[in-house]
């Protein structure tokens, strides 16, 4: 039979690690680089814009690390894709 047994050491906290050095009320939340007034559109042909959203193995960065909104990562993978499947990346 297994004893059940207490850790001593273990400590909770309420906030994440991002957060141990913000006030508990802030949040990161950045603005769509590609939503708004200025902002590029989003085309298989653009190039420069869409190697700014990939890595240097090729893959897609992620929305968390690029901090673009869903529909327009959703915009940003198809047209990658695309631009990938007529050889212009």
């Amino acid at each position: 039979m297994k004893k059940n047994r207490k850790f001593k050491n273990k400590k909770s906290s309420n906030y994440s690690k991002l957060s141990l050095f913000q006030k508990p009320d802030m949040k990161l939340l950045k603005a769509c680089p590609l939503s708004g007034k200025n902002a590029p559109k989003i085309d298989y042909k653009n190039i420069k814009l869409l190697k700014r959203y990939i890595s240097e193995s090729g893959r897609i960065l992620p929305s968390r690390v690029t901090s673009v909104s869903l529909n327009k990562q959703k915009e940003l993978a198809r047209s990658i894709k695309r631009a990938r499947l007529l050889a212009l990346i």
